[in-house]
């Protein structure tokens, strides 16, 4: 009777895992086409474009983005000659939806949001809600692909054996299948498939399967409600020619392969240790997730287009130059990256929200702390067009304040705006020093002086005093307002007219305090050179004067002596 239960289970193996065939994928769209050449997809369906992958034996990877209407393919012969090499080759197409200006703006709004809810929602809406990705692979061997429309003949099966009567116990032969209806234990190794031979040898294998085709196959029958009933599938290997070395789970029922390792696939590419920690290409994780490699440990994130979404592609890696992520889609730039020996906390964000450049407490939202004398800030652009450009801006719902303080002295002093005029006031008093209004008009509550040292002057000239005198009394001069300020009264002669007169300062529009300073120094100079060379006269004058007024004196003199 053991002997019995025995082929029965094994004839009830054969068929459950002999003959299985993966389903067709429920959402397949692609066919394709294999060459001698040349590999190609029919797609079926509306999109918008799709976007094919080819990941070659050596591990690099080929991508490609076709329009629709445009039949995607692949070339074994390169634009530069080389040609692809034997082995096998995985391929992948997402097909992006057709969207139009309001499905597309409806998104972005959405993202722009951060509200997935409402992503969901506006996908479903428009039917966008299951991406449309399939995959396969294909084989090259000799330089040609191999084609994919070849299926393996099976084994042939030995003459069955006599049917023979039904044992008491239920247990019997009918037909060609064995049915036990008690428990088979088998003391020994079980060997299930067309291509099993007598005295089988089994090494240490407890059960194997071996034929061209071997699949293990879970097939749920429950029917009441609320049990699960999904089936799956253990698959090794596809059926077809061209196929993929694989092992595969797979989900039967939903047509959908959720887990597959390709052959040659590196010794403990996924290792889970007794802690639960996740070893990638590691037998000795020391985190939960732990990814080892001989040349920059890396993580993608790729975000296909076939749910709506621009497609975005990113990096997370690290090496010994730094670790960074890289911006793919942009042309593989690198906008975040930290260099190995980087001080702790040269980034901290604060739990709220404060950000510490040095420091792990920040006090402010950026909070800059060195304690070696290097701190500081600098903004560069570094454009070759001279042209003026905003580099930083403060703005405030009220006025904006730097402040610089000392804290060695305790001093502080601050600018900012006040009440529409900038400033520059020392906090420790309660006057402002400095105020500038819209206006242009400038108040300090000390002395303004110019520097005016021989050591920063060149390109010395004399003057002629009695010229720029000259100049000075031809020189119109009017009471009037500034545009900006009407109310004020003010008194001078015009820069215009200055600047054709003494031709001083950078244009005709303005009048230097220290151009129009030196020119009163000047004409008071004139002007007592002036006086000068007059008084002289009028005391050469005087002097003759008072001679002649002697003279008549003593005329007078002699003759009032004479009428005496």
């Amino acid at each position: 009777m053991k002997n019995l239960h025995a082929k029965s289970l094994v004839l009830a193996l054969v068929l459950l895992f002999g003959s299985a065939v993966v389903p067709a994928q429920a959402d397949d769209f692609a066919s394709s086409a294999v060459g001698s050449n040349r590999v190609t997809w029919d797609i079926a369906g509306n999109y918008d474009r799709a976007v094919l992958t080819v990941s070659r034996p050596d591990g690099t990877v080929f991508r490609k983005e076709f329009k629709a209407g445009v039949t995607p393919a692949f070339d074994l012969t390169d634009a530069a000659g080389n040609v692809a090499a034997d082995g096998a080759y995985t391929w992948q197409i997402v097909l992006a939806p057709r969207l139009d200006a309001r499905q597309k703006d409806a998104l972005a709004a959405a993202r722009r949001t951060n509200d997935p809810a409402a992503e969901t929602r506006i996908l479903a809406a428009n039917g966008l809600g299951k991406p449309r990705v399939q995959s396969g692979s294909f084989a090259v061997a000799g330089g040609s692909t191999v084609p994919n429309d070849l299926q393996e003949t099976a084994g042939t099966r030995a003459p069955a054996a006599p049917a023979a009567p039904r044992s008491p116990e239920g247990g019997g032969v009918i037909g060609n299948d064995v049915v036990t209806a008690d428990d088979a234990i088998i003391q020994g190794s079980l060997c299930v498939g067309l291509d099993c031979v007598n005295n089988e040898s089994f090494g240490f294998d407890t059960i194997r399967l071996k034929e061209n085709n071997t699949r293990i196959k879970f097939d749920d029958t429950s029917v009441g409600t609320g049990f699960p009933a999904n089936d799956w599938q253990i698959t090794a290997n596809d059926s077809a020619s061209g196929g993929s070395s694989k092992f595969s789970i797979e989900d039967i029922t939903g047509a959908k392969v959720p887990f597959t390792v390709t052959a040659g696939a590196a010794t403990n590419s996924i290792f889970v240790d007794s802690t639960g920690r996740l070893g990638l290409r590691t037998a000795t994780p020391v985190l939960d997730v732990h990814i080892n490699t001989s040349n920059t440990p890396a993580m993608r994130l790729e975000q296909n287009n076939s749910g709506g979404f621009t497609a975005q592609t990113w990096d997370v890696a690290g090496n010994e130059a730094n670790f960074f992520v890289r911006d793919v889609t942009g042309g593989s730039r690198l906008p975040f990256r930290i260099r190995p020996g980087a001080p702790t906390s040269s980034v901290d964000i604060s739990a709220d929200g404060d950000v510490g450049i040095g420091t792990a407490s920040p006090s402010n939202s950026l909070h800059v702390l060195r304690s070696d004398g290097t701190a500081k800030i600098l903004v560069q652009e570094s454009n070759g067009t001279t042209v003026a450009r905003e580099l930083i801006k403060m703005q405030n719902n009220g006025d904006p304040f730097l402040i610089f303080n000392n804290s060695n002295t305790a001093s502080t002093w601050s600018n900012g705006l006040q009440g529409g005029s900038f400033v520059i006031l020392d906090q420790a008093d309660v006057q402002t020093e400095f105020i500038l209004t819209g206006a242009g008009n400038l108040t300090v509550s000390g002395t303004v002086t110019p520097m005016s040292s021989r050591e920063v002057k060149q390109a010395f000239d004399g003057v002629d005093n009695n010229t720029v005198l000259g100049r000075v009394l031809a020189m119109p001069i009017t009471t009037w307002a500034y545009k900006a300020d009407p109310s004020v009264r003010h008194m001078g002669p015009m820069a215009e007219d200055f600047f054709s007169a003494f031709n001083l300062g950078a244009d005709n529009k303005g009048i230097s305090v220290t151009d129009s300073a030196g020119v009163a120094f000047a004409a008071i100079q004139g002007l007592y050179h002036e006086v000068e060379q007059k008084n002289a006269a009028l005391t050469a004058r005087n002097a003759e004067l008072e001679g002649r007024l002697a003279t008549l004196e003593k005329m007078v003199q002699e003759l009032a002596a004479k009428k005496n």
